[in-house]
């Protein structure tokens, strides 16, 4: 089977309500590159009929389509993982199945492409239809993580992005359990660059990512790619510790000057002034250790970043399973 120029990779979790409109809007844009491509869709263990309209569009584009059937949920990047492994474009692009990121805006990555650039990014030109407080997390987030991590990223939420060949492969030899791969590659590339695509509300349907999983996936970014914040603790805890002392030392000073004997030995017992704040300093530092920590253990496991149940293809031949990936002998239903 001759290789396609462009592998579009879109992730999908419980999108029935949204993949007739997606399939109507993505092979029409895709067809006016004029371009060879293939779309490759990943069903990370959805609940809805995402799975059977899937294969129903298969069958009625078997040439440019390919669906991966994951066992269960393992998540987006996961998902993303799982159709790089399988890819055989020379130009990948990511593209969530909810159409916040029209398909018609493709032409933009890969005219950046032609331009010399290796890996793009985009930028949501509008945020209608987030909630208020996405808009100034990521913001917050998005100057918090480049000062850490050295990774800039305009937009770190979108995932509209395009990656060549030798980036993706690179990709694919990592083993690491849980990444950000917009930032992953990001270190890989030679020559990123950003580009300015549109941005609409959610055709169908609501968001997948709570407040807690953006939380979790900051951390993840922030702890995955650098060891500023472990360093900064340790830091604040030096300077903290030697403040406080300091501090104590010179308040009793201070009483002893200006209390009777008694009264001043009494305030020595007094430390409500930092205990708390120590407390404090000392939880969290011990959250930042566990995230490293958790890290560690579930790198060391070593388990599969996800369990390919089917892959449904025109080939009758296998597709050769990519690298952290385990095929189930279930067949599709």
């Amino acid at each position: 089977m001759s290789s396609p120029k462009l592998s579009i990779v879109i992730p999908v979790y419980n999108e029935q309500d949204v993949l007739t409109e997606l399939f109507a809007r993505l092979y029409p844009a895709l067809d006016a590159l004029q371009t060879s491509y293939e779309v490759i869709f990943i069903n990370d263990g959805s609940r809805d009929r995402s799975a059977g309209m899937l294969a129903e569009q298969h069958a009625k584009r078997p040439v440019e389509t390919r669906v991966i059937l994951f066992s269960g949920n393992f998540g987006q990047h996961s998902a993303i993982l799982a159709g790089f492994a399988h890819a055989r474009g020379q130009v990948m692009v990511t593209l969530d199945a909810d159409l916040q990121n029209p398909p018609e805006e493709i032409h933009k990555l890969l005219e950046a492409f032609d331009k010399g650039s290796d890996c793009v990014g985009s930028i949501r030109d509008l945020r209608r239809g987030d909630a208020w407080w996405r808009g100034a997390a990521s913001k917050m987030m998005n100057r918090i993580r480049e000062r850490i991590t050295r990774v800039k990223m305009t937009d770190q939420g979108c995932m509209l992005r395009a990656y060549s060949r030798r980036i993706v492969d690179l990709i694919n030899q990592t083993r690491e359990v849980r990444t950000y791969i917009p930032a992953l590659a990001y270190t890989f590339a030679i020559n990123p660059t950003e580009v300015v695509v549109a941005h609409a509300e959610r055709a169908a349907g609501e968001s997948k990512y709570s407040f807690y999983q953006l939380l979790r996936l900051n951390f993840d970014l922030m702890t995955g790619f650098s060891l500023v914040p472990l360093q900064m603790f340790s830091l604040i805890g030096m300077v903290v510790s030697i403040g406080s002392v300091v501090t104590y030392v010179c308040l009793m000073i201070y009483r002893m000057a200006t209390l009777p004997f008694w009264d001043a030995m009494r305030a020595f017992l007094d430390r409500d002034i930092l205990q708390f704040f120590l407390t404090g300093l000392v939880l969290f530092g011990l959250g930042l250790v566990g995230e490293y920590v958790g890290r560690i253990y579930l790198q060391v496991r070593d388990r599969p970043r996800y369990v390919i149940d089917h892959v449904i293809e025109q080939s009758s031949d296998a597709f050769p399973l990519g690298a952290g990936d385990v095929a189930s002998t279930k067949n599709l239903a």
